[in-house]
């Protein structure tokens, strides 16, 4: 069935989670990174340093590309960037020009890392092909037929952290990136279908730039979502993980939404 002919409210979204692992690669995981086809468009959220091979291995064609949105400015969400802009430069021409949202210096960063990692590189040859576009927390964007919210996430400083709100076709998905507890998260992530909730911590309770599984436990009513998945899972969540009573996800999970 042809889907333009399929009410709006039937069309299913699919979540293709490449990389469920914190910084240190817990248990083998990927670092952080996950893909959403919805309404048409295909989403990479996040591009953790294994981005590009964990895409292959999952049968992502990495030039096949509306949008990328990065949360933050740690090395496990955008150190994948570099690898991804080498593909299309020299293995896989991007089938059209690529929007890359994030925080404030994002862009800056990312050319630096790339002169650092690949030096001597002419950039001209991708950088007209990108366009790189700053979300402020507070902010709402338009990006073709995606509707970008964020607000700032207790987990850096200076620089800016960011839950992101991602809205397409019917559906609404909610990432909460990198982030210590935040009241204003539950506020932000109300009516989404998916809550993607990260949950770096079990014991460390005391490290208030992660979450930990207890206190995620203890608000988890607060969360008035259709699903709720936890990823960026840490060794002591995976230690605990018999103690654990909600979803959590894994590298290459499918998730219908």
């Amino acid at each position: 069935m042809n889907s333009n002919h399929i009410p709006a409210r039937k069309r299913r979204a699919k979540v293709t989670m490449l990389g469920t692992g914190d910084a240190f690669a817990s248990g083998g995981r990927a670092q952080a990174g996950f893909i959403i086809d919805a309404a048409g468009a295909r989403i990479l959220m996040e591009a953790g340093p294994e981005i590009l091979g964990a895409m292959k291995r999952h049968a992502v064609r990495p030039n096949n590309l509306d949008l990328i949105v990065i949360s933050h400015l740690h090395g496990d969400h955008f150190g994948g960037l570099p690898f991804l802009l080498l593909e299309y430069m020299w293995e896989s021409r991007l089938e059209r020009p690529l929007t890359i949202v994030g925080p404030r210096n994002l862009e800056s960063r990312c050319w630096r890392l790339m002169k650092i990692l690949f030096p001597g590189f002419d950039l001209a040859r991708i950088k007209s092909r990108l366009r790189f576009v700053v979300i402020d927390p507070g902010a709402t964007l338009q990006v073709g037929s995606v509707k970008l919210s964020a607000i700032r996430s207790p987990h850096t400083k200076p620089d800016i952290s960011l839950s992101l709100r991602v809205e397409i076709g019917s559906k609404t998905i909610v990432f909460s990136g990198d982030t210590g507890w935040n009241d204003a998260l539950v506020k932000f992530a109300e009516g989404a279908d998916l809550f993607i909730c990260e949950c770096t911590y079990f014991e460390s309770r005391h490290l208030r730039f992660h979450l930990n599984y207890p206190e995620i436990a203890e608000h988890r009513g607060k969360f008035k979502v259709g699903r709720m998945i936890l990823t960026h899972i840490g060794r002591e969540v995976l230690n605990h993980r018999r103690q654990v009573n909600i979803e959590m996800a894994s590298d290459g999970m499918q998730l219908a939404v």
